[in-house]
């Protein structure tokens, strides 16, 4: 499985994120705690918006982490309000860079953590289920980025739980098809530019670990003497796959079958269940 930081708030340096927590996503690229695997080398992605483009960029290697020199250059020069930041542990395709998160269409960055079980025998079916003038955008083999592109075509864009929903939906209903009990487990983040959408959900109702930061008022009151807290918006959110570090009050863990949006003017927290096509969001 994979690890994964989500970022939105006041613009910072990448790497304060990246390299300086106690627990950094550079760190959990070797020590991860509660991931599947301890170890998540198969490759990283890092995503970032700036006001003056349209797009985001996006830098995705298949090395390690963690001695990667381009990254650490990158991520000490770059400044964003805006950011994602993937390691890979692959769950059994290709280690290329195609298969590195964060996978982005247009404006829009997507990257998962989890797994579509017996994937090799399900890719067919959801392969079909892709808008074909989306189809020749997909680059890589992954399960996530076909995820991701079936989330575009039921209407990702409009609207991001109800396409996730019936993303979710039609993956559990060709892995019942095939005898595959528990098709699903994701965490996913998703972004547009000006909002995140974070899910965390399985089929088995046993997701993998995701968690949310405090708000930044609160953790002023619980931490006057925390010099990083100075400097940031009451508004500025983390969303990872463990947490950054151990200060306590920092980190609160999602609920299962659930999904949040963090935005400006306030965030929501809302359940999360699959759906078909053609039902309501």
């Amino acid at each position: 499985m994979c690890r994964w930081i989500a970022y939105s708030g006041t613009p910072i340096l990448l790497s304060q994120v990246l390299f300086q927590p106690e627990h950094s996503l550079i760190d959990q690229s070797l020590h991860s705690r509660m991931g599947v695997e301890t170890t998540n080398g198969d490759g990283f992605g890092i995503g970032w918006y700036t006001p003056d483009t349209d797009t985001p960029a996006v830098l995705r290697d298949v090395g390690p982490a963690w001695n990667n020199r381009n990254l650490l250059e990158v991520s000490h020069h770059v400044r964003s309000g805006l950011f994602f930041a993937h390691i890979r542990a692959s769950t059994g395709t290709a280690v290329q860079q195609t298969n590195c998160h964060p996978f982005r269409s247009g404006r829009w960055m997507w990257m998962h953590n989890g797994a579509i079980s017996e994937f090799h025998r399900l890719r067919r079916d959801l392969a079909l289920a892709v808008d074909p003038a989306l189809y020749p955008d997909i680059e890589g083999s992954t399960d996530s980025e076909l995820m991701f592109f079936l989330a575009l075509t039921f209407g990702l864009r409009e609207d991001p739980p109800g396409a996730v929903a019936r993303m979710a939906g039609l993956i559990e209903k060709a892995g019942h098809a095939h005898g595959v009990p528990n098709p699903l487990q994701m965490t996913i983040a998703v972004a547009d530019g000006d909002r995140v959408w974070t899910f965390r959900y399985s089929s088995e109702g046993r997701s993998r670990s995701l968690f949310y930061s405090t708000r930044v008022d609160t953790l002023r009151a619980l931490h006057p003497d925390a010099a990083f807290l100075r400097d940031i918006s009451e508004e500025t959110r983390l969303v990872v796959s463990e947490p950054l570090g151990t200060l306590p009050g920092v980190w609160n863990e999602v609920p299962e079958s659930s999904y949040g949006i963090v935005q400006p003017g306030g965030d929501v927290l809302r359940t999360f269940r699959p759906a078909l096509q053609g039902d309501p969001a």
